[in-house]
């Protein structure tokens, strides 16, 4: 049976139940989709008991509208994660993660400021607090993190071992849709015509034999690029489709090149 706690206090007091339990958590800001279920049915086969987190949390945002424009869906969510056989949802409010109106901040100087973070500024503050909120909280043994946000899963890794917290951060594939673009809750703001374009993106980025060849491919295929890059053995690419912002990664080894 699925619980649905909306409050650290009831959290707190269910999880003296489980003490003697290995907790995985999985955390999201909603609008489930089948990258998200698989993280969730991993963290279902490697542990006891298995909590999904769902906050779209604001201080990630550096763009306003793009947080007022992110999909919700909470009782559609809700209604997956019980068929999923998720022990617990835990959906806080933002007055109840942040009493003290983000005042108090994780902040990283190093990965947080290239790619992602040079382009979206304060947003992996804002992703690094709300983790560490959360990660407190639970208390888990294992947290999942999907490979399509790979410097994100870095640098959650980096947080996790520099403050000594008794969790080990898993990586998890990224999953595709048939014609190879990555997962995200975002995509169902594409249009039909977008949608079928944003197929490129990852194709080009895969099959490109430099970054710049890659986003000179990228801007002549209609891609607004934000950048293409490379490093920690990965090529990364974010770009823009109309309204809708979409990144991805590939190993280098993967890359292939003519």
């Amino acid at each position: 049976m699925t619980s649905v706690i909306r409050t650290i206090a009831d959290w707190r007091a269910e999880s003296k139940r489980l003490l003697n339990a290995t907790v995985g958590f999985v955390p999201t800001m909603g609008a489930l989709h089948a990258g998200h279920q698989s993280l969730v049915e991993r963290s279902l086969r490697e542990n006891d008991v298995t909590v999904v987190s769902i906050f779209v949390n604001p201080t990630q945002f550096n763009d306003k509208s793009d947080f007022e424009r992110y999909p919700r869906n909470d009782a559609q969510d809700i209604e997956l994660l019980k068929k999923l056989g998720v022990h617990y949802v835990f959906m806080p409010g933002y007055q109840d993660l942040y009493p003290e109106g983000f005042t108090v901040r994780v902040v990283e100087n190093e990965i947080s400021r290239v790619m992602e973070g040079a382009s979206r500024p304060g947003h992996f503050d804002g992703v690094l607090t709300v983790v560490m909120k959360l990660l407190s909280i639970v208390r888990p043994y294992r947290a999942y993190f999907g490979e399509k946000d790979y410097q994100q899963f870095l640098l959650i890794k980096k947080m996790a071992d520099a403050f000594f917290l008794p969790v080990e951060i898993i990586p998890c594939t990224t999953i595709r849709d048939a014609d190879g673009l990555a997962l995200s809750s975002r995509n169902v703001l594409l249009s039909t015509e977008e949608r079928a374009k944003a197929a490129l993106f990852p194709q080009i980025l895969k099959t490109s034999a430099t970054v710049i060849l890659a986003a000179q491919k990228l801007e002549q295929a209609g891609f607004s690029v934000d950048y293409v890059e490379e490093a920690w053995d990965r090529r990364f690419g974010a770009v823009r489709l109309g309204k809708v912002r979409l990144i991805d990664n590939f190993p280098l080894a993967s890359i292939i090149k003519p």
